[in-house]
């Protein structure tokens, strides 16, 4: 069976943002705004989506 996969997309600047939310976002594989990454959909990924959804657009 094949892996969940989700898709995000850094909508928003870091510009302004806490530093613990910058390191999350760099730890979903995302370095410049417009930049996106499949990342595999696991309870630990969605957590750090959700921290930092507000930068964020996801799909899947």
């Amino acid at each position: 069976m094949a892996e969940k996969k989700v898709r995000v997309t850094l909508v928003k600047s870091l510009i302004g943002t806490k530093q613990s939310h910058r390191a999350t976002v760099r730890g979903l594989g995302l370095r410049r705004l417009s930049s996106s990454s499949e990342l595999q959909d696991t309870p630990a990924v969605r957590g750090m989506i959700n921290k930092v959804s507000y930068l964020l657009k996801c799909e899947g």
